[in-house]
C-alpha cells in the first residue's frame, strides 16, 4: 500500500466521510439473451433437419 494511505477507521471523521460516499452504482441489466438462445436452438434443429432430409431423399 502507498504510504500516504490513511485508514478511513483510523479517526470518526475520516470513517464517517468514508461510510457516507455514495457507493458505485450497479450497471444497468444487459437485455435477456433468452429471445437470441432460443432462436439458435430452432435454426440448429432445422438445418439437422433438412440436413437429414436431404440426406434420406
Amino acid at each position: 500500500m502507498p504510504e500516504n494511505y490513511t485508514d478511513p477507521s483510523g479517526n470518526t471523521e475520516a470513517f464517517r466521510a468514508f461510510n457516507q460516499t455514495p457507493e458505485a452504482t450497479a450497471p444497468t441489466d444487459a437485455p435477456s439473451r433468452l429471445p437470441l438462445i432460443i432462436g439458435a436452438a430452432v435454426v440448429v434443429v432445422v438445418l439437422v433437419a433438412l440436413v437429414a432430409w436431404l440426406a434420406t431423399g
